[in-house]
């Protein structure tokens, strides 16, 4: 009887999953989708997602082996992915290689921290023609409609300053060759280390978007590699300081009208869509098949039961608090 029961609330999550998600204050959230292909793009939009929050670039530069993806290559897959979205939102994540992700063809340097050495929009940065590729060709599919360009592991203004500069430099190529692209292209940062959200405020003011990444956020806020099987249990999102990490990035975010949201791990499980709501994210991205179960919970939460949850796990003083507090063995 218990398992028809889960079957039947799941057929009606999924014949429900398409449509536009508001809790039963009437408060309206997006949840979105996480995707490293233009199938699973395209398998996403079938599972009722209302975008996708996290496209992440790095699978079209991992799966080569002959190089660097060339600016046709990269054009061809994101106008591919737009156009699977309709319009809807669709957040490319700049390359975010380096860390526990190696290319073929590529040569990275022998580190002995890799997740606290030459990753992300370090390597961007540093490869500026490479970068410049990328972004041209995000650009160029951002004519298509709905894409949006988010940039990975910021740490500072300067970093920040420094990619949004090469943007406006390939805009103004892309203009002086006569190519549409859309020029107020929204721009968005990943907050994923402790310097991010101490320095929220800051980034907020100089970018359209944020979404925190747990994964990262999580394991450089508690100094706990997520791969070490050996300290595994203190690897957890619920922690106070993470939740607490959490909620002043939303604040800071807020303050600037700047929307927040959230494409970690921790968002696909419908045990948290409470606090989130609560802690004010504007929205989710999770993995595809996580879309309609995520959403059919939002749908039955009241913010201000949501919003007290979360100022109780803000307030927490441990992680077993927090996971009692929201219901979590």
């Amino acid at each position: 009887r218990r398992m028809e029961e889960a079957e039947a609330r799941s057929a009606a999550a999924d014949a429900y999953a398409s449509q536009p998600v508001t809790t039963r204050d009437g408060r309206v959230l997006a949840v979105l989708a996480n995707a490293g292909s233009v199938d699973e793009v395209e398998r996403a939009i079938r599972s009722g997602a209302d975008g996708i929050g996290l496209f992440r670039s790095e699978f079209l530069y991992m799966q080569r082996q002959d190089g660097f993806p060339d600016e046709q290559v990269q054009t061809a897959a994101y106008a591919r992915a737009a156009e699977l979205c309709g319009g809807r939102p669709l957040v490319i994540r700049t390359l975010d290689i380096g860390g526990d992700k190696s290319l073929p063809y590529y040569r990275f340097p022998e580190e002995e921290n890799p997740f606290l050495g030459w990753r992300a929009i370090r390597v961007s940065l540093e490869l500026r023609d490479m970068f410049r590729t990328q972004l041209r060709a995000i650009l160029r599919a951002s004519a298509r409609g709905g894409v949006r360009v988010m940039f990975p592991m910021i740490v500072s203004l300067a970093e920040l300053r420094d990619a949004l500069a090469l943007l406006e430099e390939c805009k103004e190529e892309l203009r002086r060759q006569e190519v549409p692209f859309d020029d107020r292209i929204p721009v968005g940062v990943m907050i994923e280390t402790p310097a991010a959200v101490f320095m929220a405020d800051e980034l907020a003011a100089e970018v359209d978007f944020f979404s925190i990444g747990t994964n990262d956020l999580t394991q450089y806020v508690l100094a706990v590699d997520r791969g070490n099987r050996r300290i595994a249990a203190m690897y957890d999102t619920l922690h106070p300081a993470v939740v607490r990490a959490m909620r002043l990035t939303v604040d800071a975010a807020h303050r600037h009208g700047c929307e927040v949201g959230i494409c970690g791990e921790f968002a696909g499980c419908v045990a948290h869509a409470e606090l989130l709501v609560g802690l004010g994210f504007d929205e989710l991205s999770v993995a595809p098949p996580s879309v309609p179960a995520v959403k059919e919970r939002i749908r039955g939460l009241e913010t201000p039961q949501a919003e007290l949850t979360a100022r109780r796990a803000v307030e927490a003083a441990t992680a077993s608090e927090v996971h009692e507090l929201i219901g979590v063995g």
